[in-house]
């Protein structure tokens, strides 16, 4: 079995020097996130069979745009031009999510892989709205927490509405 030796990673040159810039360069990622997500959620809404399905992508796509302009609300709240830098976390997930609509037949197979994929954006972006709001109360930003914490709900109730629609039996229906 090979060793490894651990190393330490040098920072590069433009690297977060205190949680100011660890936040804003985190607002950048997930801006740049649900701007990749409005372009995302149509495909799969198309490619979704169930009503129930096809609706829940609908009404996330609406929240989805309301979250990317709160995200300029929470730039200009602590005076930062609103930015977004490519999150490739976001990006290997969505990814993902288009692998997985080829991969699957149309129907209720892929209506439970496109929750699948699903869940795992809106437990990436769960983590992110609850790490940046954490970051947000330290450092004061009190109307940029107000809008971080809000988003958060929002994409709590998405991935329990998820869980809800694939207990209606379409993972039943998918076996």
């Amino acid at each position: 079995m090979a060793t490894t030796k651990e190393t330490k990673v040098k920072p590069k040159a433009a690297a977060a020097k205190n949680l100011q810039d660890l936040f804003e360069d985190a607002l950048k990622d997930i801006y740049w996130a649900e701007k990749a997500l409005v372009k995302a959620l149509p495909k799969m809404e198309k490619n979704a069979t169930s009503k129930l399905l096809k609706n829940a992508i609908t009404g996330h796509l609406a929240e989805t745009k309301e979250h990317v302009v709160r995200l300029e609300e929470a730039f200009k709240s602590i005076g930062v031009k609103a930015e977004a830098v490519k999150c490739d976390a976001m990006a290997g997930l969505l990814e993902e999510g288009e692998g997985i609509m080829e991969e699957t037949e149309v129907g209720a197979v892929r209506d439970a892989g496109i929750i699948a994929a699903s869940q795992k954006v809106e437990h990436y972006e769960i983590a992110t709205y609850g790490t940046i709001a954490a970051f947000a109360k330290v450092l004061g930003h009190q109307e940029a927490l107000k809008i971080l914490l809000k988003t958060l709900k929002e994409e709590k109730a998405c991935d329990e509405k998820l869980t809800d629609i694939a207990d209606t039996n379409l993972n039943s229906k998918a076996e």
